[in-house]
């Protein structure tokens, strides 16, 4: 299989990572788009170099948390958003599974980048050391941030499930 074919198949079976990262920091449906073609294109600029000591899905991870965070950079707007639209992070269960996940993902959107990066990788399973590679923290750190993370978190968000 010929390395454009390789890449476009790779994507395709991780694209819910870029969809789901996209969602929680764009503001908008053309912001959305912006950035969905932003991270594809710089990840195809450094396919050649990924090696496959990780996962593709961690080096996509990466990628586009690292695209993000620095074209929010560059236009300076880290804003908060009450709707998050995102249809691959909402849940099609009961109307009370779907509000307390909508209730998580907009406490989630208020945390500063670095939080809500960490946050939202250990919602996705990675391990603490993983997120330690991805942030560029020693595991130590990120089990810390993590702590911390979920305990402001709870407190933000017991008033409103109680």
């Amino acid at each position: 299989m010929n390395t454009e074919a390789n890449f476009m198949e790779q994507v395709q079976s991780n694209q819910g990572i870029i969809r789901k990262l996209v969602g929680l920091y764009a503001n908008s449906d053309e912001e959305r788009k912006d950035l969905y073609q932003e991270i594809l294109f710089q990840a195809w600029k450094g396919f050649a170099s990924f090696r496959g000591d990780a996962k593709f899905s961690t080096w996509l991870y990466r990628i586009s948390l690292n695209t993000i965070l620095t074209a929010q950079r560059k236009t300076n707007k880290v804003e908060y958003r009450e709707s998050v639209e995102d249809d691959l992070l909402h849940d099609q269960g009961d109307q009370v599974k779907n509000e307390n996940s909508r209730i998580l993902r907009v406490a989630i959107r208020r945390l500063p980048e670095t939080e809500r990066a960490i946050i939202t990788l250990h919602l996705d399973g990675y391990t603490n050391p993983e997120i330690a590679e991805m942030m560029g923290i020693s595991p130590n750190n990120a089990t810390v941030k993590l702590h911390r993370i979920k305990h402001q978190l709870i407190s933000q968000l017991q008033p409103q499930l109680s």
